[in-house]
Protein backbone atom coordinates (compact mmCIF):
# COMPACT_ATOMS: atom_id res chain seq x y z
CA UNK A 1 0.00 0.00 0.00
CA UNK A 2 2.82 2.69 1.09
CA UNK A 3 4.63 1.76 -2.18
CA UNK A 4 1.63 2.66 -4.09
CA UNK A 5 0.65 5.32 -2.57
CA UNK A 6 3.99 6.95 -3.16
CA UNK A 7 3.94 6.49 -6.45
CA UNK A 8 0.37 8.28 -6.81
CA UNK A 9 1.59 10.96 -4.72
CA UNK A 10 4.49 11.31 -7.11
CA UNK A 11 2.02 11.34 -10.21
CA UNK A 12 -0.28 13.97 -8.02
CA UNK A 13 2.42 16.71 -6.23
CA UNK A 14 3.46 18.12 -9.22
CA UNK A 15 0.04 18.31 -11.37
CA UNK A 16 -2.19 21.63 -11.01
CA UNK A 17 -5.53 20.71 -11.31
CA UNK A 18 -4.85 18.60 -7.95
CA UNK A 19 -3.46 21.83 -5.92
CA UNK A 20 -6.56 23.58 -7.56
CA UNK A 21 -9.23 21.77 -6.99
CA UNK A 22 -8.09 21.14 -2.97
CA UNK A 23 -7.24 24.33 -2.74
CA UNK A 24 -11.10 25.46 -3.97
CA UNK A 25 -12.44 22.61 -0.95
CA UNK A 26 -9.79 23.96 1.14
CA UNK A 27 -10.73 27.63 0.97
CA UNK A 28 -14.49 27.53 0.39
CA UNK A 29 -15.16 25.16 3.03
CA UNK A 30 -14.23 27.69 5.74
CA UNK A 31 -15.18 31.36 3.67
CA UNK A 32 -18.66 30.25 3.22
CA UNK A 33 -18.98 29.09 7.18
CA UNK A 34 -17.74 32.07 8.10
CA UNK A 35 -19.60 34.13 5.82
CA UNK A 36 -22.96 32.10 7.21
CA UNK A 37 -21.69 32.20 11.00
CA UNK A 38 -21.27 36.39 10.38
CA UNK A 39 -24.95 36.56 9.43
CA UNK A 40 -25.06 35.88 5.28
CA UNK A 41 -28.62 33.85 6.15
CA UNK A 42 -30.98 35.37 7.91
CA UNK A 43 -34.33 36.39 8.18
CA UNK A 44 -35.04 39.85 7.32
CA UNK A 45 -32.64 42.67 6.39
CA UNK A 46 -30.40 44.88 8.17
CA UNK A 47 -29.54 45.05 11.48
CA UNK A 48 -33.03 44.00 12.64
CA UNK A 49 -32.23 40.41 10.65
CA UNK A 50 -32.45 37.06 12.74
CA UNK A 51 -29.30 35.09 11.79
CA UNK A 52 -30.39 31.20 11.45
CA UNK A 53 -27.77 29.83 12.27
CA UNK A 54 -26.97 32.01 15.23
CA UNK A 55 -26.23 28.31 17.33
CA UNK A 56 -24.80 26.40 14.62
CA UNK A 57 -21.01 27.18 15.37
CA UNK A 58 -20.91 26.02 19.03
CA UNK A 59 -19.81 22.46 19.30
CA UNK A 60 -23.46 21.78 20.45
CA UNK A 61 -23.78 21.83 16.26
CA UNK A 62 -20.96 22.60 14.69
CA UNK A 63 -20.34 19.32 13.03
CA UNK A 64 -23.77 18.98 11.94
CA UNK A 65 -23.40 22.48 10.14
CA UNK A 66 -19.92 21.55 8.61
CA UNK A 67 -20.46 18.20 7.79
CA UNK A 68 -23.97 19.47 5.95
CA UNK A 69 -21.66 22.10 3.45
CA UNK A 70 -19.38 19.61 3.52
CA UNK A 71 -21.49 16.84 2.06
CA UNK A 72 -21.46 19.93 -0.72
CA UNK A 73 -18.22 20.81 -1.43
CA UNK A 74 -16.86 17.38 -1.45
CA UNK A 75 -17.88 17.62 -5.16
CA UNK A 76 -14.89 19.25 -5.88
CA UNK A 77 -12.88 16.46 -4.58
CA UNK A 78 -14.72 13.81 -6.40
CA UNK A 79 -14.33 15.70 -9.50
CA UNK A 80 -10.64 15.03 -8.93
CA UNK A 81 -11.20 11.46 -8.49
CA UNK A 82 -12.35 11.59 -11.72
CA UNK A 83 -9.73 13.50 -13.18
CA UNK A 84 -7.02 11.75 -12.36
CA UNK A 85 -8.24 8.33 -13.40
CA UNK A 86 -9.76 9.32 -16.81
CA UNK A 87 -6.25 10.52 -17.19
CA UNK A 88 -5.14 7.23 -16.78
CA UNK A 89 -6.93 6.18 -19.89
CA UNK A 90 -6.53 9.26 -21.76
CA UNK A 91 -2.86 9.23 -21.41
CA UNK A 92 -2.40 5.43 -21.47
CA UNK A 93 -0.69 5.75 -18.41
CA UNK A 94 -2.86 2.83 -16.93
CA UNK A 95 -0.76 0.86 -19.84
CA UNK A 96 2.50 1.71 -18.52
CA UNK A 97 2.33 1.08 -15.07
CA UNK A 98 1.25 -2.49 -16.22
CA UNK A 99 4.55 -2.45 -18.11
CA UNK A 100 6.82 -1.09 -15.16
CA UNK A 101 5.63 -4.26 -13.56
CA UNK A 102 2.08 -3.53 -11.77
CA UNK A 103 -0.60 -5.74 -12.71
CA UNK A 104 -4.87 -4.32 -12.62
CA UNK A 105 -5.35 -5.36 -9.39
CA UNK A 106 -2.06 -2.88 -8.04
CA UNK A 107 -3.41 -0.15 -10.51
CA UNK A 108 -6.91 -0.73 -9.41
CA UNK A 109 -5.71 -0.46 -5.55
CA UNK A 110 -3.70 2.47 -6.09
CA UNK A 111 -6.92 4.49 -6.77
CA UNK A 112 -8.38 3.18 -4.09
CA UNK A 113 -5.76 4.10 -1.98
CA UNK A 114 -6.46 7.48 -3.37
CA UNK A 115 -9.90 7.43 -2.44
CA UNK A 116 -9.52 6.40 1.33
CA UNK A 117 -6.79 8.73 1.79
CA UNK A 118 -8.93 11.70 0.52
CA UNK A 119 -11.72 10.88 3.02
CA UNK A 120 -9.55 10.69 5.36
CA UNK A 121 -7.91 13.77 4.82
CA UNK A 122 -11.33 15.33 3.98
CA UNK A 123 -12.60 14.72 7.55
CA UNK A 124 -9.46 15.79 9.23
CA UNK A 125 -9.85 18.95 7.65
CA UNK A 126 -13.36 19.16 8.48
CA UNK A 127 -12.35 18.63 11.91
CA UNK A 128 -9.63 21.22 12.36
CA UNK A 129 -12.12 23.96 10.82
CA UNK A 130 -14.67 22.59 13.14
CA UNK A 131 -12.33 22.81 16.44
CA UNK A 132 -11.75 26.35 15.13
CA UNK A 133 -15.40 27.66 14.62
CA UNK A 134 -16.54 25.71 17.68
CA UNK A 135 -13.80 27.72 20.11
CA UNK A 136 -14.47 30.82 18.79
CA UNK A 137 -18.36 30.89 18.64
CA UNK A 138 -18.64 28.56 21.86
CA UNK A 139 -17.52 26.65 24.89
CA UNK A 140 -14.05 24.53 24.73
CA UNK A 141 -16.08 23.22 27.33
CA UNK A 142 -18.72 21.76 25.48
CA UNK A 143 -16.33 20.07 23.04
CA UNK A 144 -16.74 17.44 21.70
CA UNK A 145 -20.23 17.98 21.23
CA UNK A 146 -21.62 15.64 18.38
CA UNK A 147 -18.29 14.65 16.84
CA UNK A 148 -19.64 11.36 15.44
CA UNK A 149 -20.90 13.81 12.76
CA UNK A 150 -17.51 13.67 11.94
CA UNK A 151 -18.01 9.99 10.91
CA UNK A 152 -20.60 10.75 8.78
CA UNK A 153 -18.10 12.65 6.60
CA UNK A 154 -15.88 10.03 6.25
CA UNK A 155 -18.49 7.45 5.23
CA UNK A 156 -20.02 10.18 2.87
CA UNK A 157 -16.49 11.49 1.67
CA UNK A 158 -15.99 7.51 0.61
CA UNK A 159 -19.14 7.26 -0.41
CA UNK A 160 -18.91 10.12 -3.03
CA UNK A 161 -15.23 9.12 -4.10
CA UNK A 162 -15.97 5.86 -4.76
CA UNK A 163 -18.70 6.58 -6.68
CA UNK A 164 -16.77 8.90 -8.83
CA UNK A 165 -14.02 6.13 -9.46
CA UNK A 166 -16.44 3.27 -10.81
CA UNK A 167 -17.88 6.17 -12.94
CA UNK A 168 -14.33 6.79 -14.14
CA UNK A 169 -13.98 3.26 -14.72
CA UNK A 170 -16.71 2.86 -16.82
CA UNK A 171 -16.47 5.82 -18.92
CA UNK A 172 -12.94 6.57 -18.86
CA UNK A 173 -13.09 10.21 -20.17
CA UNK A 174 -13.12 13.36 -18.00
CA UNK A 175 -16.08 15.32 -19.76
CA UNK A 176 -18.22 12.50 -19.97
CA UNK A 177 -17.80 10.97 -16.47
CA UNK A 178 -17.68 14.59 -14.92
CA UNK A 179 -21.41 15.65 -17.02
CA UNK A 180 -22.68 11.67 -15.56
CA UNK A 181 -21.79 12.25 -12.14
CA UNK A 182 -23.63 15.75 -12.17
CA UNK A 183 -26.46 14.46 -13.86
CA UNK A 184 -26.90 11.12 -11.77
CA UNK A 185 -25.65 12.93 -8.15
CA UNK A 186 -28.10 16.65 -8.68
CA UNK A 187 -30.82 15.64 -11.04
CA UNK A 188 -31.53 11.63 -11.65
CA UNK A 189 -30.65 10.39 -7.97
CA UNK A 190 -33.24 13.53 -7.25
CA UNK A 191 -36.18 12.25 -9.27
CA UNK A 192 -35.79 8.29 -8.26
CA UNK A 193 -36.50 9.59 -4.71
CA UNK A 194 -39.41 11.20 -5.21
CA UNK A 195 -40.41 8.72 -7.37
CA UNK A 196 -39.86 5.76 -5.24
CA UNK A 197 -40.85 7.69 -1.81
CA UNK A 198 -44.10 8.74 -3.45
CA UNK A 199 -45.07 4.79 -4.61
CA UNK A 200 -43.97 3.03 -1.82
CA UNK A 201 -44.91 4.14 2.05
CA UNK A 202 -41.26 2.84 2.94
CA UNK A 203 -38.76 5.80 2.34
CA UNK A 204 -36.87 3.21 0.06
CA UNK A 205 -35.37 6.54 -2.21
CA UNK A 206 -33.43 7.50 0.62
CA UNK A 207 -31.20 4.41 0.28
CA UNK A 208 -30.15 4.98 -3.22
CA UNK A 209 -26.02 5.13 -3.76
CA UNK A 210 -25.43 8.77 -2.68
CA UNK A 211 -28.83 9.60 -1.50
CA UNK A 212 -27.73 7.06 1.76
CA UNK A 213 -25.21 8.93 2.57
CA UNK A 214 -26.53 12.61 2.55
CA UNK A 215 -29.77 11.24 4.37
CA UNK A 216 -26.77 11.23 7.56
CA UNK A 217 -26.06 15.14 7.39
CA UNK A 218 -29.49 16.55 6.85
CA UNK A 219 -30.09 20.42 6.47
CA UNK A 220 -28.62 21.60 10.32
CA UNK A 221 -31.32 24.51 10.69
CA UNK A 222 -34.18 21.32 10.63
CA UNK A 223 -31.95 19.75 13.74
CA UNK A 224 -31.88 23.00 15.79
CA UNK A 225 -35.20 23.95 14.74
CA UNK A 226 -36.46 20.40 16.10
CA UNK A 227 -33.95 20.52 19.46
CA UNK A 228 -35.86 24.25 20.31
CA UNK A 229 -39.29 22.57 19.45
CA UNK A 230 -38.50 19.32 21.54
CA UNK A 231 -40.05 17.41 18.56
CA UNK A 232 -38.85 13.87 18.43
CA UNK A 233 -35.13 13.05 16.87
CA UNK A 234 -34.74 11.43 13.12
CA UNK A 235 -34.75 7.83 12.64
CA UNK A 236 -31.64 6.17 14.04
CA UNK A 237 -28.77 7.26 11.06
CA UNK A 238 -27.27 3.29 11.14
CA UNK A 239 -29.17 1.99 8.33
CA UNK A 240 -27.71 4.98 6.20
CA UNK A 241 -24.18 3.85 7.41
CA UNK A 242 -25.20 0.59 6.35
CA UNK A 243 -26.73 1.19 3.43
CA UNK A 244 -22.93 3.66 2.54
CA UNK A 245 -21.17 1.20 2.89
CA UNK A 246 -22.86 -2.00 1.28
CA UNK A 247 -22.97 1.07 -1.51
CA UNK A 248 -19.32 1.24 -1.63
CA UNK A 249 -18.26 -2.60 -1.67
CA UNK A 250 -20.76 -2.56 -4.83
CA UNK A 251 -18.38 0.30 -6.24
CA UNK A 252 -15.31 -1.86 -5.28
CA UNK A 253 -16.86 -5.31 -6.68
CA UNK A 254 -18.23 -4.20 -10.15
CA UNK A 255 -15.30 -1.56 -10.40
CA UNK A 256 -12.98 -4.50 -10.12
CA UNK A 257 -14.83 -6.87 -12.69
CA UNK A 258 -15.53 -4.39 -14.84
CA UNK A 259 -11.51 -3.31 -14.82
CA UNK A 260 -10.43 -7.23 -14.97
CA UNK A 261 -12.98 -7.94 -18.08
CA UNK A 262 -12.16 -5.23 -20.15
CA UNK A 263 -9.40 -3.91 -22.81
CA UNK A 264 -6.88 -1.17 -21.92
Amino acid sequence: MKELLSIEWLKLKSYRTFWILTGFFALLLPLWNYGISNGIVQLGGGKGGINLFSQAYSFSYVWENLGFWSSIFVVFLSILVIIITTNEYQFRTNRQNVIDGWSRLQFYHAKWYIVFVLSLLTTAYVFLVGFVFGAVNGSISDFPGHIIKLFYVFVLSLNYYAFSLLLSIFFKRSGITIGIFFLYSMIIESFLKFLINWKLDFHAGDFLPLQCSDELLPFPILDIVKALAKIEASPSPLPYVIASFVWIAIYYFVGRSKLLKSDW
